[in-house]
């Protein structure tokens, strides 16, 4: 009992449903309810003095049992709690990118020919003469694979470092400086998901750009390696890491950031008292407002990563000679804009709806009152 007691981390969060105070906490609140079973159980410990009682009621917001459903089993911060997180992962980036995969051809190709794709709408028009309907899902397979890989990564190691940067911390400072652990939790998962994603991303980019290159992945995949062999598939690998690390912390802080404040100014209720739609609801409202701050902090190494993808043996200067750093930061970003808000709610949707599904809570929304921090860190 004592080791699962430890598992669930951080403590000021969640604590074991079986441990003596919980215990008495739900004997108290539910003593209404079920007086037969509490007074059975308060007859065999002491009356705690009326003060102690009080104060173990006003606790209610935030000491709650383990977020797991009977007959579910997942246990928070186990090895199924990430396995769990990590396959959450695949289903919101890979499924959401792929959906998405007519919006990036057309933003790819802005930012690549802007005198011939020099809209949304004409671009949209430009691929449906020139490619008809098949050719806005081109490059569907290395988006769906390079961005499940991604996903699995993003998410399953965000849950992992979230825990073990406020493990170092300890509970204090951990709720005093939240926000640093989303954000170095974010980023250190971000270094390795980008790592999966390259390739695939590399050979999407000249897949979408460059017509007649390749069909897809199965002849795109070798004939990139054969004409700049495996070290060009992560030549954008920096630009890469660019754009995507702080597009996910801003991503992750933003979303945790966003969703308590809705939890705490917009919504009367507590978040466990909430149903499951309306916290699925939150989800994605969070994060499409944090899709949206994302798409402008990425934006400029976004339009990196297209033009090095895509033209062989091309510099960080020549991309920045030819667009020009006005160009990086304005090029194609309306329309990332929408993407982008678009997708990072749908994924936190997603992911989010699949914790539901296997019994653990939704991300964020939780957040511990500083006396309660302090006395917890004490006893």
């Amino acid at each position: 009992m004592e080791s699962r007691k430890h598992s669930l981390i951080p403590s000021f969060l969640y604590s074991s449903s079986s441990s003596p105070r919980s215990l008495l906490l739900d004997q108290v609140l539910n003593s209404n309810s079920n007086a037969a079973f509490a007074s059975s159980n308060l007859e065999k410990s002491p009356s705690p003095a009326p003060a102690k009682t009080a104060t173990m009621v006003s606790r209610k917001n935030f000491l709650i049992a383990s977020p797991t459903e009977p007959g579910k089993g997942i246990e928070m911060y186990s090895p199924a709690f990430y396995a769990a997180c990590t396959f959450g992962g695949i289903l919101s980036c890979g499924l959401t990118h792929m959906t998405v995969t007519p919006l990036d051809l057309v933003k790819c190709n802005m930012q690549i020919d802007p005198t011939k794709y020099k809209s949304i709408s004409s671009g949209f028009g430009i691929l449906m003469k020139e490619q008809g309907v098949k050719g806005f899902f081109r490059g569907w397979v290395p988006t769906l694979l390079g961005y499940s890989a991604q996903g699995a990564c993003k998410f399953g190691f965000y849950e992992f470092f979230k825990k073990y940067y406020s493990d170092l911390a300890g509970p204090e400072y951990t709720a005093k400086y939240k926000t640093l652990i989303y954000l170095a939790g974010s980023a250190s998962a971000e270094v390795i998901a980008d790592i999966a994603l390259c390739p695939f991303e590399a050979v999407k980019v000249r897949v979408q750009t460059q017509p007649g290159f390749a069909r897809g992945m199965s002849d795109g995949f070798p004939k990139f390696v054969k004409s700049e062999g495996y070290g060009g598939l992560y030549k954008g690998l920096g630009p890469l890491w660019g754009r995507q690390i702080p597009y996910t912390m801003m991503k992750f802080a933003s979303f945790e950031t966003i969703v308590e404040m809705i939890y705490k100014y917009a919504i009367p209720n507590p978040k466990h008292e909430c149903s499951k739609g309306l916290q699925l609801g939150v989800s994605f409202a969070g994060g499409y407002v944090a899709g949206v701050f994302c798409a402008i902090v990425s934006h400029p190494a976004d339009n990196l990563v297209s033009f090095l993808n895509n033209a062989k043996g091309a510099t960080v200067g020549d991309a920045v000679k030819k667009i020009g750093l006005l160009g990086l930061f304005t090029r194609g970003l309306p329309l990332r804009i929408v993407m982008i808000g678009t997708l990072t709610g749908a994924q936190w949707g997603l992911y989010d709806a699949f914790k539901v599904f296997v019994g653990l809570p939704t991300t964020g929304g939780v957040a511990p009152a500083p006396a309660i921090v302090a006395a917890e860190a004490k006893a």
